[in-house]
Protein backbone atom coordinates (compact mmCIF):
# COMPACT_ATOMS: atom_id res chain seq x y z
CA UNK A 1 0.00 0.00 0.00
CA UNK A 2 1.19 3.86 -0.44
CA UNK A 3 1.69 5.12 2.54
CA UNK A 4 1.45 9.49 3.53
CA UNK A 5 4.71 11.24 3.04
CA UNK A 6 4.50 12.13 6.71
CA UNK A 7 4.96 8.49 7.73
CA UNK A 8 8.13 7.99 5.69
CA UNK A 9 10.32 10.90 6.88
CA UNK A 10 11.94 12.74 9.74
CA UNK A 11 11.08 15.93 10.88
CA UNK A 12 13.24 18.56 12.11
CA UNK A 13 11.68 21.59 14.62
CA UNK A 14 13.26 24.27 13.47
CA UNK A 15 12.81 27.77 16.19
CA UNK A 16 13.72 30.49 13.63
CA UNK A 17 14.62 33.08 16.68
CA UNK A 18 17.60 30.96 17.62
CA UNK A 19 18.43 28.68 14.50
CA UNK A 20 20.78 30.86 12.43
CA UNK A 21 21.32 34.46 12.45
CA UNK A 22 22.36 36.35 8.64
CA UNK A 23 22.45 39.89 9.72
CA UNK A 24 23.87 40.36 12.80
CA UNK A 25 21.29 42.00 14.93
CA UNK A 26 21.57 38.82 17.20
CA UNK A 27 18.26 37.26 15.95
CA UNK A 28 17.64 33.86 14.07
CA UNK A 29 15.91 34.91 10.38
CA UNK A 30 15.00 33.16 7.29
CA UNK A 31 18.42 34.03 5.41
CA UNK A 32 20.39 32.04 8.19
CA UNK A 33 17.38 29.33 8.10
CA UNK A 34 18.48 28.86 4.35
CA UNK A 35 22.20 28.98 4.63
CA UNK A 36 21.66 25.68 6.68
CA UNK A 37 19.84 23.85 4.33
CA UNK A 38 22.54 22.01 3.09
CA UNK A 39 22.75 20.65 6.74
CA UNK A 40 19.35 19.42 7.55
CA UNK A 41 19.67 17.48 3.87
CA UNK A 42 23.11 16.13 5.21
CA UNK A 43 21.24 14.94 8.33
CA UNK A 44 18.38 13.21 6.25
CA UNK A 45 15.60 15.17 7.54
CA UNK A 46 12.44 14.68 5.27
CA UNK A 47 10.66 18.07 6.65
CA UNK A 48 10.68 21.29 8.60
CA UNK A 49 8.09 22.38 10.88
CA UNK A 50 9.23 26.04 11.14
CA UNK A 51 8.08 27.62 14.35
CA UNK A 52 6.12 30.83 13.85
CA UNK A 53 7.00 33.61 11.53
CA UNK A 54 4.21 35.59 11.33
CA UNK A 55 3.72 39.56 12.37
CA UNK A 56 3.89 39.53 15.90
CA UNK A 57 4.69 42.07 18.80
CA UNK A 58 6.49 39.25 20.82
CA UNK A 59 4.84 38.95 24.37
CA UNK A 60 4.72 34.66 23.48
CA UNK A 61 7.88 34.82 20.87
CA UNK A 62 5.45 34.84 17.69
CA UNK A 63 2.80 32.45 19.27
CA UNK A 64 0.66 36.13 19.19
CA UNK A 65 -0.18 36.96 15.93
CA UNK A 66 -0.47 40.32 14.63
CA UNK A 67 -0.83 39.69 11.08
CA UNK A 68 -1.19 36.18 9.46
CA UNK A 69 -0.12 37.07 6.04
CA UNK A 70 2.96 38.55 6.99
CA UNK A 71 6.38 38.25 7.74
CA UNK A 72 7.96 39.24 11.39
CA UNK A 73 10.72 42.30 10.25
CA UNK A 74 13.53 40.88 12.33
CA UNK A 75 13.21 37.50 10.16
CA UNK A 76 13.10 38.77 6.70
CA UNK A 77 10.59 39.33 4.28
CA UNK A 78 8.12 37.30 2.14
CA UNK A 79 10.41 36.95 -0.62
CA UNK A 80 13.11 35.50 1.81
CA UNK A 81 10.14 33.04 2.68
CA UNK A 82 9.46 32.31 -0.67
CA UNK A 83 13.49 31.66 -1.21
CA UNK A 84 13.34 29.40 1.93
CA UNK A 85 10.42 27.41 0.93
CA UNK A 86 11.87 26.95 -2.88
CA UNK A 87 15.47 25.74 -1.34
CA UNK A 88 13.86 23.19 0.87
CA UNK A 89 11.84 21.76 -1.90
CA UNK A 90 14.86 21.28 -3.99
CA UNK A 91 16.32 19.58 -1.58
CA UNK A 92 13.05 17.31 -1.35
CA UNK A 93 12.26 18.30 1.96
CA UNK A 94 8.51 19.45 2.64
CA UNK A 95 7.79 22.37 5.23
CA UNK A 96 4.82 22.62 7.68
CA UNK A 97 3.99 26.15 9.41
CA UNK A 98 3.33 26.29 12.86
CA UNK A 99 -0.03 28.03 13.26
CA UNK A 100 -1.98 30.18 16.03
CA UNK A 101 -5.69 30.09 15.58
CA UNK A 102 -7.13 29.56 19.09
CA UNK A 103 -5.79 33.13 19.76
CA UNK A 104 -4.20 36.13 18.35
CA UNK A 105 -2.25 39.03 19.94
CA UNK A 106 -4.38 42.18 20.55
CA UNK A 107 -2.58 43.95 18.39
CA UNK A 108 -4.34 41.72 15.58
CA UNK A 109 -6.60 44.12 13.11
CA UNK A 110 -9.58 41.62 13.98
CA UNK A 111 -9.15 42.73 17.88
CA UNK A 112 -8.43 46.28 17.56
CA UNK A 113 -11.70 46.50 15.64
CA UNK A 114 -13.56 43.86 18.38
CA UNK A 115 -12.45 46.12 21.53
CA UNK A 116 -13.73 49.82 19.77
CA UNK A 117 -17.29 49.04 20.15
CA UNK A 118 -20.12 46.35 21.39
CA UNK A 119 -21.62 46.59 17.86
CA UNK A 120 -18.77 46.57 15.73
CA UNK A 121 -18.49 44.13 13.18
CA UNK A 122 -15.53 41.97 14.54
CA UNK A 123 -16.69 41.97 18.03
CA UNK A 124 -17.98 38.21 17.71
CA UNK A 125 -14.75 37.35 16.71
CA UNK A 126 -13.52 37.28 20.32
CA UNK A 127 -15.25 36.01 23.70
CA UNK A 128 -16.24 38.86 25.19
CA UNK A 129 -18.58 38.69 28.39
CA UNK A 130 -20.49 40.95 31.09
CA UNK A 131 -18.68 40.61 34.41
CA UNK A 132 -20.03 39.29 37.61
CA UNK A 133 -20.67 42.12 40.15
CA UNK A 134 -17.67 43.89 39.38
CA UNK A 135 -15.29 41.04 38.92
CA UNK A 136 -14.74 38.22 36.03
CA UNK A 137 -17.22 36.39 34.34
CA UNK A 138 -15.87 33.35 35.29
CA UNK A 139 -13.32 31.81 38.07
CA UNK A 140 -11.23 30.32 35.32
CA UNK A 141 -7.38 30.48 35.79
CA UNK A 142 -4.89 30.84 32.23
CA UNK A 143 -1.87 29.37 31.78
CA UNK A 144 -0.23 32.17 32.13
CA UNK A 145 -1.73 34.22 34.48
CA UNK A 146 -4.08 33.80 37.60
CA UNK A 147 -7.30 34.95 35.36
CA UNK A 148 -8.27 33.88 32.10
CA UNK A 149 -10.06 37.29 31.73
CA UNK A 150 -8.85 41.39 30.88
CA UNK A 151 -11.02 43.92 31.66
CA UNK A 152 -11.57 46.79 28.83
CA UNK A 153 -12.87 49.88 29.98
CA UNK A 154 -13.95 51.04 26.60
CA UNK A 155 -16.78 48.79 26.33
CA UNK A 156 -17.25 47.91 29.88
CA UNK A 157 -16.75 43.73 29.50
CA UNK A 158 -13.86 41.69 29.59
CA UNK A 159 -12.92 39.02 27.18
CA UNK A 160 -10.92 35.82 27.47
CA UNK A 161 -7.48 34.86 27.20
CA UNK A 162 -6.36 30.92 27.99
CA UNK A 163 -2.92 32.67 27.25
CA UNK A 164 -1.26 36.17 28.45
CA UNK A 165 -3.83 39.35 28.10
CA UNK A 166 -1.75 40.12 25.37
CA UNK A 167 -3.28 36.84 23.24
CA UNK A 168 -7.02 37.02 23.28
CA UNK A 169 -9.04 34.02 22.00
CA UNK A 170 -11.19 33.77 18.83
CA UNK A 171 -14.30 32.78 18.84
CA UNK A 172 -15.19 29.67 16.44
CA UNK A 173 -18.75 29.82 17.72
CA UNK A 174 -18.12 32.86 14.85
CA UNK A 175 -18.48 31.25 10.98
CA UNK A 176 -17.99 34.07 9.53
CA UNK A 177 -14.64 33.89 11.96
CA UNK A 178 -13.56 30.39 10.87
CA UNK A 179 -13.72 31.04 7.04
CA UNK A 180 -11.85 34.15 7.33
CA UNK A 181 -9.18 31.59 9.19
CA UNK A 182 -9.69 29.10 6.21
CA UNK A 183 -9.11 31.35 3.46
CA UNK A 184 -5.92 32.43 5.28
CA UNK A 185 -4.61 28.21 5.42
CA UNK A 186 -5.27 28.44 1.80
CA UNK A 187 -3.41 31.77 1.07
CA UNK A 188 -0.38 29.77 2.52
CA UNK A 189 -1.22 26.09 0.74
CA UNK A 190 -1.64 28.17 -2.39
CA UNK A 191 2.03 29.24 -1.79
CA UNK A 192 3.44 25.68 -1.43
CA UNK A 193 3.47 24.79 2.01
CA UNK A 194 2.77 21.43 2.94
CA UNK A 195 0.85 21.57 6.08
CA UNK A 196 0.38 23.01 9.66
CA UNK A 197 1.46 22.33 12.94
CA UNK A 198 -1.91 23.48 15.04
CA UNK A 199 -0.70 25.33 18.17
CA UNK A 200 -3.37 24.29 21.36
CA UNK A 201 -5.47 22.89 18.42
CA UNK A 202 -8.20 21.22 21.19
CA UNK A 203 -9.07 24.43 22.59
CA UNK A 204 -10.76 25.85 19.88
CA UNK A 205 -14.17 25.21 21.05
CA UNK A 206 -15.56 26.13 24.60
CA UNK A 207 -18.33 24.75 26.86
CA UNK A 208 -21.42 26.22 26.44
CA UNK A 209 -22.38 29.05 28.99
CA UNK A 210 -18.78 29.50 29.96
CA UNK A 211 -19.42 27.89 33.55
CA UNK A 212 -17.32 28.26 36.60
CA UNK A 213 -14.49 25.80 37.05
CA UNK A 214 -15.26 23.95 40.67
CA UNK A 215 -13.02 25.39 43.60
CA UNK A 216 -12.17 28.13 45.23
CA UNK A 217 -10.63 31.47 43.74
CA UNK A 218 -8.72 31.60 39.88
CA UNK A 219 -9.68 27.78 39.08
CA UNK A 220 -8.10 26.00 36.05
CA UNK A 221 -10.89 23.93 34.36
CA UNK A 222 -9.73 22.34 31.00
CA UNK A 223 -12.94 20.50 31.58
CA UNK A 224 -14.68 23.19 30.25
CA UNK A 225 -11.76 24.79 27.21
CA UNK A 226 -10.65 21.26 25.99
CA UNK A 227 -11.74 18.76 23.63
CA UNK A 228 -15.54 19.87 23.84
CA UNK A 229 -17.71 18.47 21.44
CA UNK A 230 -17.88 21.31 19.12
CA UNK A 231 -14.13 20.65 18.50
CA UNK A 232 -15.35 18.14 16.21
CA UNK A 233 -16.91 20.49 14.13
CA UNK A 234 -14.60 22.57 13.66
CA UNK A 235 -12.18 20.58 12.59
CA UNK A 236 -14.24 18.53 10.21
CA UNK A 237 -14.93 21.54 8.14
CA UNK A 238 -10.78 22.55 8.17
CA UNK A 239 -10.63 19.74 6.82
CA UNK A 240 -13.36 20.01 4.29
CA UNK A 241 -12.40 23.69 3.41
CA UNK A 242 -8.44 23.23 3.35
CA UNK A 243 -6.82 19.86 3.41
CA UNK A 244 -9.08 17.19 1.90
CA UNK A 245 -7.61 17.35 -1.78
CA UNK A 246 -4.10 18.39 -1.44
CA UNK A 247 -1.27 16.59 -0.58
CA UNK A 248 -0.19 18.19 2.71
CA UNK A 249 -0.50 17.11 6.66
CA UNK A 250 -1.88 18.39 9.55
CA UNK A 251 -0.53 17.71 13.07
CA UNK A 252 -2.27 19.03 16.10
CA UNK A 253 -0.79 20.19 19.58
CA UNK A 254 -3.94 17.96 21.22
CA UNK A 255 -3.60 19.82 25.10
CA UNK A 256 -5.12 17.18 27.20
CA UNK A 257 -5.59 14.23 24.86
CA UNK A 258 -5.85 11.35 26.28
CA UNK A 259 -5.73 7.53 25.30
CA UNK A 260 -9.40 7.07 25.72
CA UNK A 261 -10.22 10.50 23.51
CA UNK A 262 -7.00 10.72 21.06
CA UNK A 263 -8.82 8.54 18.34
CA UNK A 264 -11.58 11.24 18.32
CA UNK A 265 -9.51 13.53 16.21
CA UNK A 266 -7.06 11.18 14.36
CA UNK A 267 -9.31 7.53 14.43
CA UNK A 268 -10.82 8.20 11.00
CA UNK A 269 -8.64 10.95 9.05
CA UNK A 270 -11.44 13.54 8.49
CA UNK A 271 -10.02 15.84 11.39
CA UNK A 272 -6.26 15.59 12.10
CA UNK A 273 -3.49 13.39 10.43
CA UNK A 274 -1.54 13.35 14.10
CA UNK A 275 -1.75 14.79 17.18
CA UNK A 276 0.82 15.42 19.48
CA UNK A 277 0.26 13.58 23.14
CA UNK A 278 2.14 15.18 26.65
CA UNK A 279 2.08 12.17 28.51
CA UNK A 280 5.96 11.38 28.66
CA UNK A 281 6.51 15.26 28.56
CA UNK A 282 4.20 15.23 31.88
CA UNK A 283 5.77 12.09 33.62
CA UNK A 284 8.53 14.21 35.41
CA UNK A 285 6.49 16.60 37.07
CA UNK A 286 4.38 15.86 40.78
CA UNK A 287 1.22 18.08 40.42
CA UNK A 288 2.68 20.80 38.31
CA UNK A 289 5.69 20.73 35.84
CA UNK A 290 7.26 22.94 38.51
CA UNK A 291 7.51 20.23 40.31
CA UNK A 292 10.16 17.94 38.82
CA UNK A 293 10.45 14.30 39.93
CA UNK A 294 12.88 11.70 38.88
CA UNK A 295 12.28 9.60 35.94
CA UNK A 296 10.22 6.29 36.39
CA UNK A 297 11.20 3.70 33.93
CA UNK A 298 8.02 1.68 34.62
CA UNK A 299 5.85 4.42 34.07
CA UNK A 300 7.97 5.54 30.94
CA UNK A 301 7.36 1.56 29.36
CA UNK A 302 3.52 2.19 30.36
CA UNK A 303 2.91 5.29 28.56
CA UNK A 304 4.41 4.60 25.47
CA UNK A 305 3.53 1.22 25.24
CA UNK A 306 -0.27 2.55 25.46
CA UNK A 307 0.04 4.91 23.25
CA UNK A 308 1.47 2.62 20.83
CA UNK A 309 -1.36 0.37 21.28
CA UNK A 310 -4.56 3.40 21.46
CA UNK A 311 -3.50 4.91 18.06
CA UNK A 312 -2.52 3.97 14.74
CA UNK A 313 0.33 6.50 14.25
CA UNK A 314 2.19 8.28 17.01
CA UNK A 315 4.22 11.49 16.91
CA UNK A 316 7.88 10.76 18.45
CA UNK A 317 9.59 13.60 19.99
CA UNK A 318 11.72 13.87 23.10
CA UNK A 319 11.36 17.79 23.11
CA UNK A 320 10.55 20.88 21.71
CA UNK A 321 10.43 24.89 22.19
CA UNK A 322 8.16 24.68 25.38
CA UNK A 323 10.12 21.79 26.68
CA UNK A 324 14.17 21.61 28.59
CA UNK A 325 16.41 20.08 26.84
CA UNK A 326 16.27 16.01 26.35
CA UNK A 327 19.42 15.17 27.89
CA UNK A 328 19.81 17.19 30.63
CA UNK A 329 16.04 15.97 31.84
CA UNK A 330 16.03 12.56 31.01
CA UNK A 331 19.75 11.69 30.52
CA UNK A 332 22.97 12.39 32.32
CA UNK A 333 25.01 15.40 32.24
CA UNK A 334 27.06 14.27 34.83
CA UNK A 335 30.19 13.26 32.41
CA UNK A 336 30.83 14.15 29.14
CA UNK A 337 30.78 10.29 28.15
CA UNK A 338 27.18 9.87 29.80
CA UNK A 339 25.81 12.98 28.23
CA UNK A 340 26.83 11.72 24.83
CA UNK A 341 25.89 8.12 25.25
CA UNK A 342 22.60 9.22 26.95
CA UNK A 343 21.85 11.67 23.92
CA UNK A 344 22.42 8.29 21.86
CA UNK A 345 20.08 6.24 23.95
CA UNK A 346 17.76 8.82 23.58
CA UNK A 347 17.22 8.65 20.10
CA UNK A 348 17.29 5.30 19.68
CA UNK A 349 14.64 4.76 22.13
CA UNK A 350 12.31 7.31 20.81
CA UNK A 351 13.21 7.18 17.05
CA UNK A 352 12.65 3.63 16.55
CA UNK A 353 9.21 2.98 17.69
CA UNK A 354 6.18 3.26 15.08
CA UNK A 355 5.43 6.92 14.34
CA UNK A 356 6.95 9.98 12.58
CA UNK A 357 9.93 11.34 14.54
CA UNK A 358 10.32 15.19 15.44
CA UNK A 359 13.77 16.41 16.25
CA UNK A 360 14.50 19.55 17.95
CA UNK A 361 17.14 21.68 17.14
CA UNK A 362 19.99 21.22 18.25
CA UNK A 363 19.20 18.09 20.20
CA UNK A 364 21.45 16.26 17.48
CA UNK A 365 24.49 17.55 18.91
CA UNK A 366 23.32 16.69 22.61
CA UNK A 367 22.97 20.57 23.91
CA UNK A 368 21.73 21.01 27.38
CA UNK A 369 19.91 23.15 29.80
CA UNK A 370 21.07 26.57 30.19
CA UNK A 371 23.08 27.42 34.07
CA UNK A 372 20.74 30.68 34.29
CA UNK A 373 22.14 32.73 37.18
CA UNK A 374 19.56 35.33 37.68
CA UNK A 375 16.19 36.60 36.45
CA UNK A 376 17.77 39.39 33.65
CA UNK A 377 18.75 36.33 31.71
CA UNK A 378 14.87 35.18 31.17
CA UNK A 379 13.07 35.80 28.01
CA UNK A 380 10.34 33.32 28.55
CA UNK A 381 7.00 34.81 29.57
CA UNK A 382 6.02 32.11 31.65
CA UNK A 383 8.69 31.79 33.58
CA UNK A 384 8.93 35.47 34.24
CA UNK A 385 4.95 35.42 35.00
CA UNK A 386 5.97 32.20 37.19
CA UNK A 387 8.35 34.38 39.46
CA UNK A 388 6.31 37.07 40.07
CA UNK A 389 3.52 35.28 41.42
CA UNK A 390 6.02 33.29 43.41
CA UNK A 391 7.43 36.26 45.03
CA UNK A 392 4.31 37.33 46.58
CA UNK A 393 4.05 33.89 48.57
CA UNK A 394 7.18 33.64 48.86
CA UNK A 395 8.49 30.72 46.99
CA UNK A 396 10.80 32.16 44.68
CA UNK A 397 12.93 29.70 45.49
CA UNK A 398 10.76 26.88 44.39
CA UNK A 399 9.95 28.82 41.32
CA UNK A 400 13.04 29.32 40.19
CA UNK A 401 14.40 25.89 41.28
CA UNK A 402 11.53 24.86 38.40
CA UNK A 403 12.98 27.04 36.03
CA UNK A 404 16.77 25.74 36.09
CA UNK A 405 15.13 22.22 35.53
CA UNK A 406 11.83 22.82 33.07
CA UNK A 407 11.79 26.65 31.93
CA UNK A 408 11.60 27.09 27.81
CA UNK A 409 14.19 29.01 27.65
CA UNK A 410 16.68 25.89 28.04
CA UNK A 411 15.22 25.42 24.61
CA UNK A 412 15.66 28.38 23.24
CA UNK A 413 19.26 29.43 23.41
CA UNK A 414 20.88 29.19 19.88
CA UNK A 415 21.85 26.61 18.24
CA UNK A 416 25.74 25.49 18.49
CA UNK A 417 27.21 26.18 15.12
CA UNK A 418 30.57 26.19 16.14
CA UNK A 419 33.30 26.70 19.13
CA UNK A 420 33.47 30.35 18.66
CA UNK A 421 32.19 32.37 21.20
CA UNK A 422 29.02 33.20 19.66
CA UNK A 423 28.63 29.83 18.60
CA UNK A 424 28.71 30.90 14.88
CA UNK A 425 24.86 32.12 15.52
CA UNK A 426 25.65 35.44 15.31
CA UNK A 427 28.08 38.39 14.91
CA UNK A 428 26.03 40.31 17.08
CA UNK A 429 24.94 40.21 20.79
CA UNK A 430 22.51 36.90 20.91
CA UNK A 431 18.65 37.99 21.78
CA UNK A 432 19.45 35.29 24.90
CA UNK A 433 22.38 34.08 25.75
CA UNK A 434 24.49 31.77 24.29
CA UNK A 435 25.78 28.45 26.29
CA UNK A 436 28.83 28.66 27.15
CA UNK A 437 29.21 24.81 26.23
CA UNK A 438 29.43 25.55 22.84
CA UNK A 439 33.08 25.31 23.53
CA UNK A 440 32.79 21.03 23.38
CA UNK A 441 29.35 20.59 22.01
CA UNK A 442 28.52 22.03 18.10
CA UNK A 443 27.73 20.82 14.92
CA UNK A 444 31.15 21.92 13.76
CA UNK A 445 33.29 19.31 16.13
CA UNK A 446 30.66 16.28 15.88
CA UNK A 447 30.51 16.55 12.14
CA UNK A 448 34.27 15.99 11.89
CA UNK A 449 33.98 12.81 14.78
CA UNK A 450 31.80 10.01 13.37
CA UNK A 451 31.39 8.73 17.07
CA UNK A 452 29.45 11.98 17.38
CA UNK A 453 25.86 12.51 18.88
CA UNK A 454 25.53 13.77 15.12
CA UNK A 455 26.63 11.43 13.14
CA UNK A 456 24.68 8.53 15.62
CA UNK A 457 21.44 10.69 14.90
CA UNK A 458 22.22 10.66 11.23
CA UNK A 459 23.08 7.01 11.21
CA UNK A 460 19.99 5.96 13.24
CA UNK A 461 17.97 8.53 10.24
CA UNK A 462 19.09 6.79 7.54
CA UNK A 463 18.82 3.14 9.13
CA UNK A 464 15.13 4.55 9.70
CA UNK A 465 14.74 6.10 6.44
CA UNK A 466 15.91 2.97 4.78
CA UNK A 467 14.12 0.38 6.40
CA UNK A 468 10.21 -0.81 5.90
CA UNK A 469 10.53 -2.27 9.52
CA UNK A 470 11.32 0.57 11.33
CA UNK A 471 8.88 2.56 9.11
CA UNK A 472 5.89 0.35 8.96
CA UNK A 473 6.16 -2.32 11.50
CA UNK A 474 3.81 -3.22 13.86
CA UNK A 475 5.09 -2.56 18.00
CA UNK A 476 5.77 -4.71 20.39
CA UNK A 477 6.91 -4.22 23.81
CA UNK A 478 9.77 -6.67 25.63
CA UNK A 479 10.56 -7.01 29.07
CA UNK A 480 7.81 -4.99 30.46
CA UNK A 481 9.26 -5.40 34.00
CA UNK A 482 13.06 -5.29 33.94
CA UNK A 483 14.16 -2.63 36.01
CA UNK A 484 16.60 -0.57 34.07
CA UNK A 485 15.94 -2.11 30.20
CA UNK A 486 13.36 -0.20 27.49
CA UNK A 487 13.14 -2.96 24.83
CA UNK A 488 10.78 -3.69 21.79
CA UNK A 489 10.39 -5.42 18.89
CA UNK A 490 9.37 -3.73 15.60
CA UNK A 491 7.61 -6.47 12.93
CA UNK A 492 7.00 -6.05 9.35
CA UNK A 493 6.31 -8.88 6.39
CA UNK A 494 8.07 -11.81 8.60
CA UNK A 495 10.97 -9.12 9.45
CA UNK A 496 11.81 -8.49 12.36
CA UNK A 497 14.56 -5.50 14.10
CA UNK A 498 15.10 -5.61 18.06
CA UNK A 499 15.53 -2.69 19.79
CA UNK A 500 17.05 -2.41 23.64
CA UNK A 501 17.78 0.44 25.56
CA UNK A 502 19.43 1.06 28.94
CA UNK A 503 18.13 3.50 30.97
CA UNK A 504 19.94 3.35 33.77
CA UNK A 505 23.99 4.42 35.17
CA UNK A 506 24.46 0.85 35.99
CA UNK A 507 25.66 -1.64 33.39
CA UNK A 508 23.14 -4.55 32.43
CA UNK A 509 23.58 -8.04 30.83
CA UNK A 510 22.29 -8.60 27.35
CA UNK A 511 19.03 -10.83 27.84
CA UNK A 512 18.67 -13.49 24.75
CA UNK A 513 15.02 -11.87 24.21
CA UNK A 514 16.62 -8.94 22.64
CA UNK A 515 20.09 -11.01 21.11
CA UNK A 516 21.10 -11.31 16.75
CA UNK A 517 23.02 -9.33 14.55
CA UNK A 518 23.63 -6.02 15.62
CA UNK A 519 23.06 -3.12 13.62
CA UNK A 520 23.99 -0.38 16.43
CA UNK A 521 25.25 -1.41 19.96
CA UNK A 522 27.17 0.74 22.43
CA UNK A 523 28.02 -2.34 24.99
CA UNK A 524 31.06 -4.66 25.40
CA UNK A 525 30.54 -8.64 26.00
CA UNK A 526 26.98 -9.30 26.10
CA UNK A 527 26.92 -6.22 28.49
CA UNK A 528 25.28 -3.24 27.91
CA UNK A 529 27.25 0.09 29.26
CA UNK A 530 25.37 2.64 31.50
CA UNK A 531 22.94 4.12 28.88
CA UNK A 532 23.87 1.85 26.23
CA UNK A 533 21.66 0.78 23.48
CA UNK A 534 21.73 -2.71 21.11
CA UNK A 535 19.45 -2.65 18.00
CA UNK A 536 19.76 -6.44 16.14
CA UNK A 537 17.71 -8.30 13.43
Amino acid sequence: MAYPWWKECVFYQIYPRSFQDSNGDGIGDLRGIISRLDYLQWLGIGAVWLCPVYDSPNVDIGYDIRNYEAIMAEFGTMEDFDELLKGLHSRGIRLIMDLVVNHSSDEHAWFVESRSSKDNPYRDYYIWRDGKDGYEPNNWASFFTPSAWSYDETTDQWYLHLFSEKQPDLNWENPRLRHEVYDMMNWWFDKGVDGFRMDVISLLAKAPGLPDGQGDGYVFSPEYFAFQPKLHDYLREMREQCFAWRNCMCVGETSFVTTENANSVVGDGRELDLLFQFDVMDMDGEGSKWNPIPFDLMRFKKIINDWQHAIDWNTLFWGNHDQPRVVSRFGSTASEELRIRSAKMLATAMYLLRGTPFIYQGEEIGMTNYPFADESELRDVESINLLAEARKTGREVWAWNGIMAKGRDNARTPMQWNSSEKAGFTTGTPWIDINPNCRRINVHDEAADLDSILNFYRDLIELRNNSDVLKYGDFELMLPDHPQLFAYKRCYKNKTILVCCNFSTESAAIPQEVAGRNIIELGVENTLLPFGVLVSE
